[in-house]
């Protein structure tokens, strides 16, 4: 098959939609697919097979920034692009984000009207979704142009079924499991002999990292000898916290800046524990599986998208999200039971298997296959039709 996959964000920029474009990429390649893809940019990439159309922007969305285009101008170079490729197959994620995803469903069958367009919806948004309610109209002519819909969990096919009712194949995202689980990611020195609880991610206000600071507070007087480290990228918000700390007196918090992916499982090799405690908007939770398939036993919030990956006491601990005391009394625990922990972790990594990209990706080539199937069923059943009038 010859298929594009279309991210509506700065492929310059590392997030959850374009790691998951960037590995469902190579997955499918590995199948023998040719696979393209067509993402905005600030720069061009030197790669043949990545397409760069639409210069993206900072826009606030769902309690955080996106970088998008929005410039509506680029449909010419969409359609230029689809006509000139032919693709069998154009997967959008998040297809009704403006402006990148709408362009190519606008174009894609004028370039192909054989094409199959299939669209995967990741975001959960709690309180549901504006740009959806408002522009549900206008949205709709564009969500008809898409033959096969996916959601990533559960959560974010009731989220997004609200607005715009249909059957949602349920494909998770996926992740490099023997990448994370790899025994050659060293822990880091500096931080061994002490018990170690790791937070990853930005430190906005719906991550839950000021609960977490608060939680911690009461774990580290009960429990001395434990450390938080928090690893993300700087902001205000996380400056905020830094010095709320530094004020506080708080012992034992550690702010380390963000780190490349080639790092980052070092600090998973060097926690006891592992938390997440997200006050919702979680779709799925892609720091979980992260932790859980590098062997770390996992703490997060009870929101519909985390509970959708872990059951509480099986291969995860699952807490009421906002409850600082909660929080605390469960890191408490898990850190007081080593013997728990081992067995966390180790459901953690029987769990996450379902997450691996192999699997992952069979199931969404699967599904093309199956998209592709009905198309030449359907269109068969018309030359049948047409062949009988005659």
């Amino acid at each position: 098959m010859k298929i594009a996959l279309v991210s509506p964000y700065d492929w310059h920029t590392p997030g959850g939609v374009n790691n998951h474009v960037m590995n469902l990429g190579h997955e499918l390649r590995t199948r023998g697919h040719e696979v393209h893809v067509i993402a905005p940019g600030s720069h061009k990439v030197d790669d043949p097979l990545v397409h760069i159309i639409g210069r993206p922007i900072p826009v606030a969305a769902s309690g955080s920034v996106v970088r998008i285009p929005v410039n509506p101008r680029i449909g010419a170079r969409v359609n230029a692009l689809l006509t000139e490729q032919q693709f069998d197959v154009v997967h959008v994620h998040e297809p009704l984000m403006p402006v990148l995803p709408i362009q190519v469903l606008r174009n894609s069958r004028a370039a192909n009207p054989r094409v199959v367009n299939v669209g995967t919806f990741h975001a959960r948004k709690d309180g549901g979704n504006r740009l959806y309610a408002y522009g549900r109209r206008l949205l709709k002519r564009w969500f008809r142009e898409i033959d096969g819909k996916i959601a990533v969990s559960p959560p974010a096919a009731q989220y997004v079924e609200r607005y715009f009712p249909g059957f949602y194949n349920i494909i998770p995202n996926g992740i490099d499991v023997d990448y994370w689980s790899d025994p050659r990611h060293e822990p880091i020195a500096a931080f061994e002999g002490t018990m170690n609880i790791l937070y990853v991610g930005r430190a906005e206000k719906r991550k839950g990292l000021g609960t977490l600071l608060r939680a911690f507070g009461v774990v580290n007087a009960r429990l001395p000898d434990t450390r938080l480290i928090v690893v993300g990228p700087d902001s205000r918000a996380r400056r905020r916290y830094e010095a709320m700390v530094e004020r506080s007196g708080q012992r034992g918090v550690i702010f380390v800046p963000e780190q490349p992916y080639d790092k980052l499982p070092r600090y998973h090799r060097t926690a006891q524990i592992f938390c997440s405690p997200a006050l919702g908007n979680e779709s799925q939770g892609y720091v979980l599986l992260e932790a859980m398939a590098a062997g770390v036993p996992v703490v997060a919030s009870n929101i519909d998208g985390y509970a959708s990956v872990i059951t509480h006491d099986v291969d995860g601990i699952l807490v009421r999200p906002k409850d600082t005391m909660a929080l605390a009394d469960a890191l408490t625990a898990l850190a007081r039971d080593p013997a728990r922990r081992a067995r966390l972790a180790a459901g953690g990594q029987v769990r996450v298997d379902d997450f691996s990209w192999p699997r992952v990706g069979q199931q969404v080539a699967s599904y093309y296959e199956r998209l592709l199937d009905q198309r030449d069923s359907m269109e068969l059943t018309r030359a049948r039709r047409l062949a009988t009038r005659e």
